[in-house]
């Protein structure tokens, strides 16, 4: 899965935070210890940025026995969850609320 060019991912949301609106990703994370397993992260890119260098992940949140599993519990998270995962990640001087 890929996304708009920006790096691996599958779009999740757009939310708004400190009047900017962020794109968020799934991204999967591959585990030898437990090929069987999905594990994923969530990808926050700010806007105007043209690769994934200048995003921001969050470390593994999600471990389910499937891809279709994973993408489930992706989906549950409301706009409220996102955006504290978002600030979670950012540096200090750049969460203002």
């Amino acid at each position: 899965m890929t996304s708009d060019g920006r790096g691996s991912g599958l779009h999740l949301a757009t939310v708004a935070h400190v009047g900017r609106l962020w794109d968020v990703y799934v991204e999967f994370d591959d585990d030898p210890a437990r090929p069987e397993m999905y594990r994923a992260r969530l990808r926050f890119d700010p806007p105007g940025i043209t690769d994934s260098e200048g995003s921001y992940r969050t470390a593994v949140v999600i471990i389910e026995e499937s891809i279709e599993e994973a993408l489930a519990r992706a989906r549950t998270f409301d706009d409220r969850q996102i955006q504290g995962l978002l600030r979670s990640v950012l540096p200090e001087e750049t969460d203002q609320d």
